[in-house]
C-alpha cells in the first residue's frame, strides 16, 4: 500500500474501520475549527457615516407592493379603464417594500399632502449567503 497522509480515507481499509475511526477521517465542519469556510475576512461594520460616503450616490430601485393577483392572459386582455383587480391583501395589512427586487421591509401606506408614501413598520433581516 502506498504512503497516504494521516487524515485521508483509504477505501481498502473501509471494512476495518469502526465508527470512531470514521469520525477521525470525516471532514470537520468549519464552525468546529473556528475558521471561515473560505478563510475570508469578515468585514467590519462601518463605524461612522463617513465610511459609507462611497456608496451614497449608488442608485437603488425602491418598490412598494400593495398586493398581488394572478390571472390568465385572456382575463388581462379584457381589462379596461375602471376595471378592478382584486389583490391578495386586506385593508390595513402591511405592504412589502423591496430594494432592488429584494424584500427589505414591510410598511403602511400614508398620505403626504397630495401624494402617497410609505412608512416602514418592520425591517426584514435576510440571511447572507
Amino acid at each position: 500500500m502506498a504512503d497516504t497522509p494521516e487524515n485521508t480515507f483509504n477505501a481498502e481499509d473501509q471494512e476495518d474501520l469502526s465508527l470512531n475511526e470514521l469520525d477521525e477521517h470525516a471532514p470537520h465542519h468549519p464552525a468546529e475549527s473556528g475558521s471561515n469556510r473560505f478563510n475570508e475576512e469578515i468585514p467590519e461594520k462601518p463605524k461612522s457615516s463617513a465610511e459609507l460616503e462611497a456608496v451614497y450616490d449608488v442608485p437603488v430601485q425602491v418598490s412598494a407592493v400593495l398586493g398581488k393577483s394572478s390571472m390568465q392572459v385572456h382575463q388581462l386582455l379584457k381589462l379596461g379603464r375602471g376595471a378592478v383587480v382584486e389583490l391578495d391583501r386586506k385593508i390595513g395589512e402591511a405592504i412589502d417594500i423591496y430594494v432592488n427586487n429584494r424584500l427589505v421591509a414591510r410598511g403602511e401606506v400614508v398620505v403626504i399632502e397630495d401624494r402617497l408614501g410609505i412608512t416602514m413598520t418592520e425591517i426584514i433581516k435576510a440571511e447572507r449567503n
